[in-house]
Protein backbone atom coordinates (compact mmCIF):
# COMPACT_ATOMS: atom_id res chain seq x y z
CA UNK A 1 0.00 0.00 0.00
CA UNK A 2 1.45 3.04 -1.48
CA UNK A 3 1.67 6.94 0.74
CA UNK A 4 -0.55 7.99 -2.36
CA UNK A 5 -2.88 5.70 -1.61
CA UNK A 6 -3.17 6.06 2.23
CA UNK A 7 -2.86 9.59 1.85
CA UNK A 8 -6.24 9.10 -0.36
CA UNK A 9 -7.65 7.79 1.88
CA UNK A 10 -7.26 9.56 5.02
CA UNK A 11 -7.84 13.29 2.61
CA UNK A 12 -11.10 11.47 1.66
CA UNK A 13 -12.04 10.77 5.18
CA UNK A 14 -11.13 14.28 6.91
CA UNK A 15 -13.67 15.88 8.58
CA UNK A 16 -16.36 13.00 7.73
CA UNK A 17 -18.85 12.59 10.31
CA UNK A 18 -18.70 9.23 12.33
CA UNK A 19 -21.55 8.67 14.62
CA UNK A 20 -20.51 6.48 17.72
CA UNK A 21 -23.30 4.92 20.53
CA UNK A 22 -22.38 3.59 23.47
CA UNK A 23 -21.19 3.58 27.03
CA UNK A 24 -18.60 6.42 27.86
CA UNK A 25 -16.54 5.88 30.50
CA UNK A 26 -14.12 8.27 32.33
CA UNK A 27 -10.66 6.40 33.33
CA UNK A 28 -8.68 7.57 36.17
CA UNK A 29 -5.29 6.80 36.73
CA UNK A 30 -3.56 7.97 40.44
CA UNK A 31 -0.40 8.06 39.84
CA UNK A 32 2.45 7.49 42.98
CA UNK A 33 4.04 5.41 45.00
CA UNK A 34 3.84 2.84 47.75
CA UNK A 35 6.46 3.64 50.51
CA UNK A 36 5.14 2.08 54.02
CA UNK A 37 3.03 0.01 55.61
CA UNK A 38 -0.18 1.73 57.59
CA UNK A 39 -0.09 1.54 61.16
CA UNK A 40 -3.99 0.74 61.08
CA UNK A 41 -4.05 -2.26 58.95
CA UNK A 42 -1.41 -4.31 57.08
CA UNK A 43 -2.43 -2.45 53.99
CA UNK A 44 0.03 -0.12 51.93
CA UNK A 45 -0.19 3.15 52.13
CA UNK A 46 -0.07 4.99 48.58
CA UNK A 47 1.02 8.63 48.14
CA UNK A 48 -0.85 9.98 45.47
CA UNK A 49 1.99 12.36 43.05
CA UNK A 50 0.04 13.15 40.13
CA UNK A 51 -4.14 12.13 38.27
CA UNK A 52 -5.25 11.86 34.77
CA UNK A 53 -8.55 11.83 33.15
CA UNK A 54 -8.62 10.03 30.36
CA UNK A 55 -11.46 8.47 27.79
CA UNK A 56 -13.10 5.10 27.99
CA UNK A 57 -14.65 2.88 26.09
CA UNK A 58 -17.24 4.56 23.30
CA UNK A 59 -15.68 7.55 24.45
CA UNK A 60 -11.84 6.89 23.65
CA UNK A 61 -13.56 5.52 20.20
CA UNK A 62 -14.44 8.23 19.46
CA UNK A 63 -11.17 10.34 20.06
CA UNK A 64 -9.02 7.70 18.16
CA UNK A 65 -12.01 9.07 15.26
CA UNK A 66 -10.71 12.21 16.26
CA UNK A 67 -6.86 11.40 16.44
CA UNK A 68 -7.03 9.80 12.57
CA UNK A 69 -8.68 12.98 11.07
CA UNK A 70 -12.75 12.35 10.82
CA UNK A 71 -14.96 13.89 13.21
CA UNK A 72 -17.10 12.12 15.66
CA UNK A 73 -20.76 12.15 16.66
CA UNK A 74 -20.44 11.09 20.20
CA UNK A 75 -23.64 9.79 21.89
CA UNK A 76 -23.99 8.34 25.13
CA UNK A 77 -25.91 8.56 28.58
CA UNK A 78 -23.58 9.94 31.76
CA UNK A 79 -24.77 10.72 35.19
CA UNK A 80 -25.44 14.11 37.00
CA UNK A 81 -22.37 13.53 39.22
CA UNK A 82 -18.94 15.07 39.57
CA UNK A 83 -17.51 12.09 36.66
CA UNK A 84 -20.12 13.10 34.36
CA UNK A 85 -19.00 16.53 34.37
CA UNK A 86 -15.21 15.75 34.58
CA UNK A 87 -16.13 13.63 31.67
CA UNK A 88 -17.73 16.16 30.23
CA UNK A 89 -14.09 18.66 30.37
CA UNK A 90 -12.02 16.08 29.28
CA UNK A 91 -14.37 16.19 25.91
CA UNK A 92 -14.22 20.08 25.64
CA UNK A 93 -10.43 19.71 26.02
CA UNK A 94 -9.97 17.56 23.26
CA UNK A 95 -12.33 19.40 21.11
CA UNK A 96 -14.71 16.36 21.18
CA UNK A 97 -18.63 17.80 21.42
CA UNK A 98 -20.98 17.07 24.26
CA UNK A 99 -24.19 17.78 22.30
CA UNK A 100 -24.73 14.03 21.97
CA UNK A 101 -23.79 13.33 25.87
CA UNK A 102 -27.38 12.85 27.69
CA UNK A 103 -26.99 12.80 31.62
CA UNK A 104 -29.66 10.94 33.82
CA UNK A 105 -30.57 11.92 36.95
CA UNK A 106 -29.99 8.86 39.25
CA UNK A 107 -26.92 7.57 37.40
CA UNK A 108 -23.76 7.11 37.86
CA UNK A 109 -21.06 7.61 35.38
CA UNK A 110 -19.27 4.82 34.72
CA UNK A 111 -15.43 5.91 36.06
CA UNK A 112 -12.25 3.33 36.01
CA UNK A 113 -9.91 4.59 38.82
CA UNK A 114 -6.58 2.70 38.67
CA UNK A 115 -3.91 3.15 41.40
CA UNK A 116 -0.71 2.76 39.93
CA UNK A 117 2.90 2.57 41.80
CA UNK A 118 5.80 2.36 40.05
CA UNK A 119 4.22 0.84 36.63
CA UNK A 120 2.86 -1.22 38.92
CA UNK A 121 -1.22 -1.82 38.89
CA UNK A 122 -2.20 -1.87 42.75
CA UNK A 123 -6.34 -1.81 42.45
CA UNK A 124 -9.03 -0.58 39.77
CA UNK A 125 -11.73 1.31 42.00
CA UNK A 126 -15.34 0.97 39.66
CA UNK A 127 -18.28 3.15 40.13
CA UNK A 128 -20.95 2.43 37.22
CA UNK A 129 -24.61 1.67 36.73
CA UNK A 130 -25.62 -1.05 34.38
CA UNK A 131 -28.99 -0.36 34.97
CA UNK A 132 -30.62 -0.01 31.43
CA UNK A 133 -30.89 3.78 30.21
CA UNK A 134 -34.59 5.21 30.09
CA UNK A 135 -37.08 4.85 27.12
CA UNK A 136 -37.04 8.97 26.96
CA UNK A 137 -32.99 8.56 26.80
CA UNK A 138 -33.44 5.77 23.82
CA UNK A 139 -35.83 8.24 22.39
CA UNK A 140 -33.73 11.09 22.36
CA UNK A 141 -30.95 9.10 20.92
CA UNK A 142 -32.86 8.02 17.91
CA UNK A 143 -34.35 11.91 17.66
CA UNK A 144 -30.45 13.05 16.98
CA UNK A 145 -29.83 10.60 14.45
CA UNK A 146 -33.16 11.63 12.78
CA UNK A 147 -32.06 15.10 13.05
CA UNK A 148 -28.13 14.73 11.70
CA UNK A 149 -28.80 11.62 9.18
CA UNK A 150 -27.83 13.68 6.04
CA UNK A 151 -24.16 14.70 7.96
CA UNK A 152 -22.96 10.86 8.19
CA UNK A 153 -23.07 7.53 6.63
CA UNK A 154 -21.47 5.04 9.61
CA UNK A 155 -22.71 4.11 13.14
CA UNK A 156 -20.29 2.41 15.73
CA UNK A 157 -22.40 1.12 18.07
CA UNK A 158 -19.76 0.32 20.77
CA UNK A 159 -21.34 -2.33 23.72
CA UNK A 160 -19.85 -2.60 27.33
CA UNK A 161 -23.10 -3.85 28.43
CA UNK A 162 -23.50 -0.86 30.56
CA UNK A 163 -27.14 -0.07 29.91
CA UNK A 164 -27.15 2.28 26.76
CA UNK A 165 -27.23 -0.35 24.20
CA UNK A 166 -30.68 -2.12 25.01
CA UNK A 167 -32.11 -4.48 22.80
CA UNK A 168 -34.85 -2.25 21.80
CA UNK A 169 -32.53 0.62 21.01
CA UNK A 170 -29.99 -2.13 18.64
CA UNK A 171 -32.98 -3.07 17.00
CA UNK A 172 -34.21 0.79 16.75
CA UNK A 173 -30.63 1.91 15.25
CA UNK A 174 -30.22 -0.80 13.28
CA UNK A 175 -34.07 -0.51 11.20
CA UNK A 176 -32.93 3.00 10.74
CA UNK A 177 -30.00 2.24 9.14
CA UNK A 178 -31.74 -0.27 6.55
CA UNK A 179 -33.98 2.91 6.06
CA UNK A 180 -31.68 5.03 5.69
CA UNK A 181 -28.59 3.53 3.92
CA UNK A 182 -25.96 3.54 6.75
CA UNK A 183 -23.11 1.20 7.22
CA UNK A 184 -23.34 0.11 11.36
CA UNK A 185 -19.85 -1.25 12.81
CA UNK A 186 -20.20 -3.13 15.74
CA UNK A 187 -17.95 -3.93 19.12
CA UNK A 188 -20.09 -5.96 20.82
CA UNK A 189 -20.26 -7.35 24.85
CA UNK A 190 -21.66 -10.71 25.99
CA UNK A 191 -24.90 -9.88 26.81
CA UNK A 192 -26.29 -8.90 23.35
CA UNK A 193 -24.11 -10.72 21.05
CA UNK A 194 -27.29 -12.31 19.07
CA UNK A 195 -29.42 -8.66 18.81
CA UNK A 196 -26.89 -7.46 15.92
CA UNK A 197 -28.16 -9.43 12.79
CA UNK A 198 -28.14 -7.95 9.36
CA UNK A 199 -25.34 -5.32 9.84
CA UNK A 200 -22.04 -4.23 8.08
CA UNK A 201 -18.94 -5.20 10.37
CA UNK A 202 -19.50 -7.01 13.58
CA UNK A 203 -15.86 -6.79 15.54
CA UNK A 204 -15.68 -9.47 18.88
CA UNK A 205 -12.09 -10.62 20.18
CA UNK A 206 -11.89 -14.72 20.33
CA UNK A 207 -13.00 -15.33 23.87
CA UNK A 208 -15.92 -12.86 23.21
CA UNK A 209 -17.38 -15.47 20.28
CA UNK A 210 -16.00 -18.53 22.01
CA UNK A 211 -18.51 -17.45 25.05
CA UNK A 212 -21.17 -16.68 23.12
CA UNK A 213 -21.34 -19.74 21.16
CA UNK A 214 -20.88 -21.77 23.99
CA UNK A 215 -17.26 -23.24 22.73
CA UNK A 216 -13.53 -23.24 23.10
CA UNK A 217 -12.18 -23.78 20.14
CA UNK A 218 -8.58 -25.92 19.06
CA UNK A 219 -6.34 -23.97 16.86
CA UNK A 220 -7.18 -21.10 14.10
CA UNK A 221 -8.84 -23.89 11.73
CA UNK A 222 -11.60 -24.67 14.12
CA UNK A 223 -12.01 -21.37 15.25
CA UNK A 224 -12.57 -20.25 11.77
CA UNK A 225 -14.97 -22.52 10.97
CA UNK A 226 -17.15 -21.35 14.24
CA UNK A 227 -16.64 -18.02 12.90
CA UNK A 228 -18.40 -19.03 9.65
CA UNK A 229 -20.88 -20.74 11.36
CA UNK A 230 -21.69 -17.65 13.20
CA UNK A 231 -21.35 -14.66 10.07
CA UNK A 232 -24.37 -16.91 8.79
CA UNK A 233 -26.55 -16.97 11.98
CA UNK A 234 -26.32 -13.05 12.45
CA UNK A 235 -26.28 -12.69 8.85
CA UNK A 236 -23.71 -9.74 8.76
CA UNK A 237 -21.71 -8.68 5.83
CA UNK A 238 -18.19 -8.82 7.49
CA UNK A 239 -17.06 -10.62 10.59
CA UNK A 240 -13.58 -9.48 12.19
CA UNK A 241 -12.26 -11.35 14.20
CA UNK A 242 -9.66 -10.07 17.04
CA UNK A 243 -6.83 -12.60 17.95
CA UNK A 244 -4.45 -11.24 20.08
CA UNK A 245 -0.51 -11.98 19.33
CA UNK A 246 -2.23 -13.78 16.37
CA UNK A 247 -3.44 -10.95 14.40
CA UNK A 248 -6.73 -10.34 13.05
CA UNK A 249 -9.40 -12.70 10.98
CA UNK A 250 -11.68 -11.25 8.21
CA UNK A 251 -14.75 -13.24 7.41
CA UNK A 252 -16.66 -11.80 4.40
CA UNK A 253 -19.94 -12.86 3.36
CA UNK A 254 -21.10 -11.66 -0.01
CA UNK A 255 -24.03 -13.23 -0.81
CA UNK A 256 -23.17 -16.20 1.57
CA UNK A 257 -19.62 -16.62 -0.57
CA UNK A 258 -17.14 -16.62 2.24
CA UNK A 259 -13.99 -15.14 2.00
CA UNK A 260 -11.21 -15.42 4.44
CA UNK A 261 -8.36 -12.91 5.51
CA UNK A 262 -5.54 -13.96 7.81
CA UNK A 263 -3.83 -10.88 8.81
CA UNK A 264 -0.61 -11.47 11.20
CA UNK A 265 -0.04 -9.44 13.61
CA UNK A 266 1.92 -5.96 14.04
CA UNK A 267 2.97 -5.78 17.19
CA UNK A 268 6.79 -5.38 17.57
CA UNK A 269 6.60 -5.61 21.31
CA UNK A 270 3.29 -5.54 23.59
CA UNK A 271 3.33 -3.48 26.33
CA UNK A 272 0.03 -2.97 27.22
CA UNK A 273 -3.15 -4.12 25.43
CA UNK A 274 -5.73 -1.46 27.04
CA UNK A 275 -8.17 0.20 24.16
CA UNK A 276 -6.47 -2.11 21.19
CA UNK A 277 -10.22 -3.15 20.10
CA UNK A 278 -11.19 0.75 20.03
CA UNK A 279 -8.06 1.75 17.60
CA UNK A 280 -9.14 -0.96 15.92
CA UNK A 281 -12.81 -0.32 15.26
CA UNK A 282 -12.42 3.56 14.90
CA UNK A 283 -9.68 3.08 12.42
CA UNK A 284 -11.84 0.32 10.40
CA UNK A 285 -14.32 3.15 10.28
CA UNK A 286 -12.45 6.56 9.27
CA UNK A 287 -10.81 4.71 6.69
CA UNK A 288 -14.18 3.04 5.04
CA UNK A 289 -15.52 6.92 5.77
CA UNK A 290 -11.96 7.30 3.32
CA UNK A 291 -13.34 5.45 0.61
CA UNK A 292 -11.12 1.90 1.73
CA UNK A 293 -12.37 -1.33 0.83
CA UNK A 294 -12.85 -3.63 4.08
CA UNK A 295 -9.89 -5.79 3.56
CA UNK A 296 -7.84 -2.56 3.08
CA UNK A 297 -9.17 -0.91 6.26
CA UNK A 298 -8.63 -4.17 8.38
CA UNK A 299 -4.88 -4.70 7.41
CA UNK A 300 -4.99 -0.86 8.17
CA UNK A 301 -6.17 -1.18 11.87
CA UNK A 302 -4.47 -3.98 12.71
CA UNK A 303 -1.30 -1.67 12.27
CA UNK A 304 -2.56 0.65 14.16
CA UNK A 305 -3.36 -1.72 17.21
CA UNK A 306 -0.01 -2.99 16.57
CA UNK A 307 1.44 0.40 17.60
CA UNK A 308 -1.13 1.59 20.60
CA UNK A 309 -0.15 -1.55 22.36
CA UNK A 310 3.59 -0.80 22.18
CA UNK A 311 2.46 1.73 24.64
CA UNK A 312 1.60 1.78 28.11
CA UNK A 313 -2.08 2.63 29.53
CA UNK A 314 -4.96 3.64 26.49
CA UNK A 315 -3.57 5.77 23.79
CA UNK A 316 -4.96 7.40 20.66
CA UNK A 317 -3.32 6.74 17.24
CA UNK A 318 -2.66 9.45 15.51
CA UNK A 319 -2.89 9.72 11.42
CA UNK A 320 0.63 11.25 10.53
CA UNK A 321 2.00 8.70 12.76
CA UNK A 322 0.11 5.79 11.45
CA UNK A 323 1.11 6.71 7.70
CA UNK A 324 4.83 7.57 8.69
CA UNK A 325 4.78 3.58 10.00
CA UNK A 326 2.73 2.15 7.35
CA UNK A 327 5.01 3.46 4.19
CA UNK A 328 8.63 2.73 6.33
CA UNK A 329 6.83 -0.84 6.86
CA UNK A 330 5.77 -1.57 3.69
CA UNK A 331 2.60 -2.80 4.32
Amino acid sequence: MNFTNLNSIFSKANGKKIVVIGDIMLDRYLLGNVTRISPEAPVQVFDIGTSENKLGGAANVAYNIKTLGAEPLLIGVCGNDDEGKILKKVFEDLGISTEGIIAEANRNTTCKTRVIAAAHHLIRLDSESRTKISEESSGSILKILEETKNDFDIIILEDYNKGVLTKSLIHSVIEFAKENSKKILVDPKFENFFEYKDVFLFKPNRKELEDAILKRTDGIDELTERAKDFIKKINCKNLVLTLGEHGMLLIENNNDKIEIVKVPTQARKVSDVSGAGDTVISTIAVCLAGGAEVKESVIIANFAAGLVVEEVGIVPIYKDILIEHLVERDV
